[in-house]
């Protein structure tokens, strides 16, 4: 498959070279430089690939958004930051029958860790002796803080607990990404811990992403499809 990517950055990097390894071609690369194009413009390089990966910044991702739906080119969003313009971008995903799946952490392993950490506030919400908390960390050139990922944990545990849950950041070094999650009492604490050795994670969850989005419509959320993308990629077809 051809695809396009949005975003030179690291992240954008790591998925590029795990395309080329999986056999795909790549195809046309934007980066910042290309943010000045209208979004036909920008439609028009991305004709004639089968799907787009975004790794950018968020301020970008609704130009990207519009760009590959007219162009007719399913979209791979991984880029945080753009939450507030969600509706707008489902609105033009909806209008022009195209398809967009979106997520903040293209890990398996963190989507996994997702749902081991709402099974654990789930025990822990009706406890009062436990407070839940998040420590998070990443490499100094991470923008934004908290995490994308460190988000949907704390929006997860305020379900279940019942309020709201502090969240620490650090961005020092070159740290790929931790997360670690604790519900602590007077007597002892419980943490769950996902750390990344580097981000090929990412890019096989946003590759799998890729692959399974041909041929649907609507916009997706990466967790919520992740057993049919797991599905997908045991069959070795989309």
């Amino acid at each position: 498959m051809k695809l396009a990517f949005f975003g030179n950055g690291r992240m954008g990097r790591a998925a590029a070279a795990r395309a080329v390894d999986e056999g795909h071609e790549v195809g046309v690369v934007l980066t910042s430089q290309d943010a000045s194009r209208a979004p036909a413009e920008t439609a028009a390089l991305l004709r004639g690939h089968g799907a787009a990966i975004d790794f950018s910044t968020g301020p970008a991702v609704l130009a990207h958004v519009a760009a590959c739906m007219q162009a007719g080119v399913p979209l791979v969003e991984g880029t945080t930051g753009w939450q507030a313009g969600e509706a707008e971008a489902r609105r033009l995903v909806e209008e022009s029958g195209g398809a967009m799946v979106y997520g903040e952490n293209f890990s398996i392993g963190v989507n996994l860790f997702y749902r081991l950490v709402d099974r654990a506030a789930e025990l822990f919400g009706g406890l009062p002796d436990y407070d839940a908390f998040i420590e998070e960390a990443h490499h100094a050139k991470k923008r934004d803080a908290p995490s994308g990922t460190a988000l949907r944990l704390r929006a997860m545990l305020a379900r279940r607990v019942g309020r709201d849950v502090p969240v620490v950041s650090t961005r020092a070094g070159h740290i790929p990404g931790v997360h670690r999650v604790g519900f602590d009492s007077a007597a002892d604490q419980v943490t769950l811990v996902h750390s990344a050795r580097s981000r090929e994670g990412l890019a096989a969850g946003a590759l799998a992403a890729t692959r399974w989005i041909g041929g649907r419509r609507g916009v997706y959320a990466f967790p919520d499809v992740l057993d049919e993308i797991l599905q997908a990629a045991k069959r070795g077809k989309p």
